[in-house]
């Protein structure tokens, strides 16, 4: 059960819920509940019986899939207002978890029962909009990774990862595993192409970091 004061600090987070009506208020403080969860956890393991679905106030989580030989590819992630698609999925069809998903950042998350989750979506318009645009804008995440997969050469794969991930100062803080995870790779894969593109002069491999130097060779390669 939340306070009042928990709600209004929800609200920043889930800005939909500023137009909320007071039935659909107390039902929502009624029902859902706050938790902390720290980095590594995991929330479900394929094959889970979903009973909550998770809306994140801070932190991260990363849903993946693990394939027959161990490699790992990230499937999309989820922070700040956001929650998991493939977990609503799994309570509006009474389905089990199909994928991963672990605590990557220190997370504060709001916690709502699944039959409260399912029981909202019929009742509230508010609440079923909210619920229809995840899965939109999730479902397209998905099929943008199942093409790069299929469609995209791993060298183009990992120049658009580079680019969609470099900072203002044009460092990356990453390992090559992490890369290798989320693009359903191997790291003596991703270790040998970044290799080959620092070779170029197009990058400065650092340990725990890359330095991105010529960011229109990467663009170019990626088809950006």
């Amino acid at each position: 059960m939340l306070t009042l004061d928990d709600f209004n600090r929800i609200k920043k987070a889930l800005p939909f819920l500023q137009r909320a009506d007071q039935d659909l208020i107390r039902s929502f403080m009624g029902e859902a509940f706050l938790a902390k969860l720290p980095a590594n956890k995991d929330v479900y393991f394929q094959g889970d019986i979903v009973d909550n679905i998770a809306l994140m106030l801070s932190g991260s989580v990363r849903v993946f899939k693990i394939g027959e030989t161990g490699r790992e590819i990230t499937l999309y992630r989820f922070g700040l207002g956001e929650s998991c698609v493939l977990t609503a999925n799994a309570i509006l069809n009474q389905k089990t978890f199909p994928a991963i998903a672990t605590i990557e950042e220190d997370a504060e998350v709001v916690l709502i029962p699944a039959n409260a989750f399912e029981s909202w979506v019929k009742k509230y318009d508010l609440w079923r909009d909210f619920v229809f645009e995840l899965l939109s804008d999730r479902l397209s995440a998905i099929i943008d990774v199942v093409d790069e997969v299929v469609f995209n050469r791993m060298d183009q794969r990992i120049a658009g990862w580079l680019i969609n991930n470099i900072g203002d100062d044009e460092e990356i803080r990453v390992t090559h595993q992490r890369i290798a995870d989320d693009l359903g790779s191997s790291r003596e894969v991703i270790s040998r192409l970044l290799e080959d593109f620092s070779r170029k002069g197009w990058i400065i491999p650092r340990r725990g970091s890359i330095e991105v130097v010529d960011q229109a060779a990467l663009e170019n390669m990626a088809g950006l």
